[in-house]
C-alpha cells in the first residue's frame, strides 16, 4: 500500500500555487480540514469561555475537545495533561520559570549543544538561582550524543535531562526510551523538545515513560500555535505562574497565563479529521477500533513514503565528493527524520541556496536556532548548513527538479 499523494496533496490548497516547499521543518503546510475548522469557530463559538449562556458552553466544549485529541494524538492518559500555548519555546520558558522554583541552589540540569534554542535558554537562566548547568556535547567524530558521555555528566544532584528527540539540523533520532530510563534511574526527569520528530512519527508518550514533551503545531500541519506534554503527576507538584486564585490543581491553565488560543486549539482537531481521512481512504475494509489505530495506519504510509523522498536525495548528495553531509549519510527510518543538511566545499550556504530561490523551491540556510551546534561542527564562517526539510505531501518528482537545479550549481 502506497500513499495515494493526489489525495494527500488536495488537503493542501498551498501545494496548487507551483511552488515546492522543502522547508517543512520551519513550519508546514496547514491542513485544509484545520483551516476550516478555525474560520468555523472564528464565525460561529468566537466568545469567552466559562459563561452560562448557550454558545460560550459550545465553545467552552470546543476548546475542551482540543485538549482531549492533543491527548490522544500523542496518547497521554489524561487531557489535563495537555498545555497549549504559542510555541514551543514559550512553553519550555514557562516550564522552567515553575519548576526552578522547586529547586535548590547547586541542583543540576544536563542540556545539550545539539538542541535548538528553545530547550536550552530556559533552562541556562536558572543559574541565576544557583542551578547547575551541564552540557551534554555531540560527539564530532559520530555527530551524535554519546550515552556514556549522559552517564558521566549524571550525580545525586541533578534534576533535569532536557534534549530533543530529533535534531533539527541532523535529522537524527536520538534513542529517548533508552535515554529516559537512564535517567529516571538516576533520579532526575527528562524534558524532550520533538518539534522535530513530530512531523514524521506517531508519539506515544507512555511507551516513552518521558515527563515533559513539547512539540510546534504549526509544524505538524496545523496553524502557528505549540502544545507541552506533563504527567498529571508532576504538573501537579509545579507551583503555578498565572493569576493567584488559579488554584495548582489546574494542571493546565496555572501555566498558562492569559489563556490559550481558543481557535487555534479547536481548529488543531482538524488534523485528527485528516489522519482519520487518510486511514478511510487507503485502508477502506478496515474496521479500525479507536482514533488511535487509524493515526498508526495513517502514520505507517507517511513514514514510507518519506523513506523513498529521503533516499533519493541522500543517494545524490552521496555522490558528490564535493558535499558533505551533517548527519547520518543515508537513511533508516529508525534512526532520522528527513530533514538533510548538508555543506559544500569551499561554497558558503547562503550562496547556494539563493541560487535555489529563482526556481521556485523554498530551502534553507543557517543555524535554525541550533547555533550551539553549528559552532561545535565549526560551521559558522559558512553561514551554518543548506537544509532541505521533506514531509509526507512532498513527490519524488519534487525532489528530483531540486537535484536538477543543484547539478547546475555545485
Amino acid at each position: 500500500m502506497k500513499l495515494d499523494l493526489e489525495f494527500i496533496r488536495k488537503q493542501f490548497p498551498a501545494l496548487d500555487n507551483g511552488y515546492i516547499f522543502f522547508d517543512n521543518a520551519g513550519g508546514s503546510q496547514v491542513a485544509k480540514p484545520v483551516a476550516e475548522r478555525i474560520q468555523d469557530y472564528l464565525l460561529n463559538t468566537n466568545v469567552q469561555l466559562g459563561a452560562s449562556y448557550d454558545i460560550s458552553q459550545k465553545s467552552t466544549q470546543r476548546v475542551q475537545d482540543a485538549t482531549i485529541f492533543g491527548a490522544e494524538l500523542i496518547n497521554a492518559k489524561n487531557a489535563s495533561e495537555i498545555i497549549y500555548g504559542s510555541s514551543t519555546t514559550l512553553l519550555l520558558r514557562l516550564l522552567s520559570q515553575s519548576m526552578v522554583k522547586t529547586f535548590e541552589p547547586g541542583d543540576e540540569v544536563i542540556v545539550t549543544d545539539c538542541d535548538h534554542e528553545a530547550n536550552i535558554g530556559g533552562w541556562l537562566q536558572m543559574q541565576e538561582k544557583g542551578i547547575i548547568i551541564k552540557f551534554w556535547k555531540t560527539n564530532t567524530k559520530t555527530i551524535n550524543l554519546e550515552i556514556e558521555d549522559l552517564k558521566n555528566l549524571l550525580t545525586p544532584k541533578t534534576k533535569l535531562v532536557a534534549l530533543t528527540h530529533a535534531s533539527n539540523i541532523l535529522g537524527t533520532i536520538n534513542p529517548i526510551k533508552e535515554i529516559t530510563k537512564i535517567v529516571h534511574e538516576a533520579g532526575a526527569k527528562i524534558c524532550i523538545d520533538a518539534v522535530a520528530y513530530a512531523p514524521h512519527r506517531l508519539i506515544d508518550v507512555q511507551d516513552l515513560d518521558v515527563d515533559f514533551y513539547a512539540f510546534s503545531l504549526y509544524k505538524v500541519y496545523g496553524p502557528h500555535n505549540a502544545m507541552l506534554y506533563g504527567k498529571k503527576e508532576l504538573l501537579l507538584e509545579l507551583p503555578g505562574i498565572n493569576h493567584f486564585f488559579i488554584g495548582n490543581e489546574e494542571t493546565a491553565y496555572k501555566l498558562q497565563p492569559g489563556n490559550v488560543n481558543y481557535e487555534l486549539c479547536y481548529g488543531y482537531i482538524g488534523y485528527k479529521d485528516y489522519l482519520e481521512s487518510i486511514a478511510s481512504k487507503h485502508f477502506p475494509n478496515i474496521q479500525f477500533s479507536s482514533f488511535r489505530e487509524k493515526a498508526i495506519a495513517a502514520n505507517g504510509l507517511m513514514v514510507e513514503h518519506e523513506e523513498v523522498l529521503a533516499k533519493r536525495l541522500l543517494d545524490y548528495l552521496n555522490t558528490k565528493s564535493n558535499v558533505k553531509i551533517i548527519g547520518k549519510k543515508n537513511f533508516l527510518k529508525t534512526e532520522r527524520v528527513p530533514t538533510i543538511s548538508f555543506v559544500v566545499d569551499g561554497r558558503v550556504s547562503s550562496e547556494i541556496v539563493e541560487k535555489v530561490d529563482p526556481h521556485n523551491i523554498g530551502i534553507r540556510f543557517g543555524d535554525f536556532y541550533a547555533r550551539r551546534l553549528i559552532k561545535t561542527l565549526g560551521l559558522e564562517k559558512v553561514d551554518g548548513v543548506i537544509r532541505v526539510s521533506m514531509v509526507h505531501y512532498n513527490t519524488l518528482e519534487e525532489v528530483d527538479r531540486l537535484i536538477r537545479i543543484f547539478e547546475t550549481i555545485f
